[in-house]
């Protein structure tokens, strides 16, 4: 069958590099800003990246790879590099209408995987961003590498609104390497939440996702709270494991390696959904308030008025008569 779309765009990339078994691509793309579903916190999406190195076994995104007639196993192993985003980027923030419209870096695929330490592709849609004004802007990562762009990322924050948060499911640096095995141990990431705090940025932390007998327990959901106070976060969030089918091909066999008395409950869990229960998300989220509460720290985006705003005119361009 002859491939069409994305997958046949998969197939024809350039091979960019090759380490170990991540085999790195260019892929032409039509378009960087992706519109979100109604009823999102944020109404556009960007990943400067198809497929993710830090290789999450709970990632939701592998559905991703199956548009491309690849296994999701290999979501972690072929990365496609997306060709000229801040160029896109440019082009397509100027048909954007209305700038309260959040957009989103990093929702699918983390912005500062290994992979940006080679390709800089975060790195140029950063750019842009730091020469506009007035947009909402959160970006999403697991990694201290986004210590790099700091300069770049409070001046973005001098002209927009801009939230920063970093993925902490657990503290446990052992199970931490079980389930997200490329990402920085815990302590790295909370360091880097404080030194982005003092450098002016608004962080937050989110647990996410959170699964059921593996992190949920108070235990586990108190101390990465604390010790995200602790650190400087000022917000924190709490969302239950979403796990489409994509991911059960990879999450499932995890845990009849690692977690076998979990398996069968989660199996007979997701057979007939892939979001777990209501009254499971209804408890969770009461817990996850009481644990905000404990540690004052807020449940969304922190608002606040950038020093250099979209509807302030450069006064000087009008001199006194």
């Amino acid at each position: 069958m002859a491939l069409v779309g994305i997958a046949r765009l998969a197939a024809q990339s350039q091979l960019l590099e090759a380490k170990r078994s991540v085999e790195y691509f260019e892929i032409p793309a039509r378009s960087i800003l992706n519109r979100t579903k109604p009823n999102m916190p944020f109404g556009w999406t960007i990943n400067p990246y198809r497929g993710c190195e830090i290789g999450c076994t709970y990632c939701f995104a592998r559905y991703a790879h199956e548009f491309m007639e690849l296994d999701p196993a290999d979501f972690e192993d072929k990365i496609y590099v997306k060709s000229a985003p801040g160029h896109l980027l440019r082009q397509e923030l100027s048909r954007i209408r209305n700038q309260d419209e959040g957009i989103a870096i990093g929702t699918a695929t983390d912005p500062y995987q290994p992979a940006e330490r080679r390709f800089l592709r975060t790195r140029a849609i950063l750019e842009v961003f730091a020469g506009q004004r007035g947009w909402h802007l959160g970006l999403i990562t697991k990694s201290d590498l986004i210590l790099r762009d700091l300069p770049l990322l409070r001046e973005i924050a001098r002209r927009n609104v801009l939230g920063v948060h970093l993925t902490i499911t657990t503290l446990d640096e052992k199970l931490a390497r079980l389930l997200e095995p490329r990402a920085p141990r815990p302590e790295l990431r909370l360091q880097a939440v404080q030194k982005l705090r003092s450098a002016g940025i608004c962080v937050g932390v989110n647990p996410n996702p959170i699964m059921p007998g593996i992190t949920d327990s108070d235990h586990s959901l108190d101390s990465v709270a604390r010790a995200a106070r602790d650190h400087g976060a000022m917000t924190f969030g709490g969302g239950a494991l979403y796990l489409p089918g994509a991911a059960q091909k990879v999450f499932l066999p995890f845990l009849d390696r690692e977690f076998p008395h979990l398996a069968a409950r989660y199996r007979e869990t997701f057979e007939h959904s892939i979001h777990l229960s209501r009254a499971y998300k209804d408890a969770l989220g009461e817990r996850i308030r009481r644990i905000r509460d404990r540690y004052a720290l807020a449940a969304g985006a922190i608002e606040y008025r950038p020093e250099l705003w979209a509807e302030e005119e450069q006064l000087d361009l009008f001199p006194l008569q």
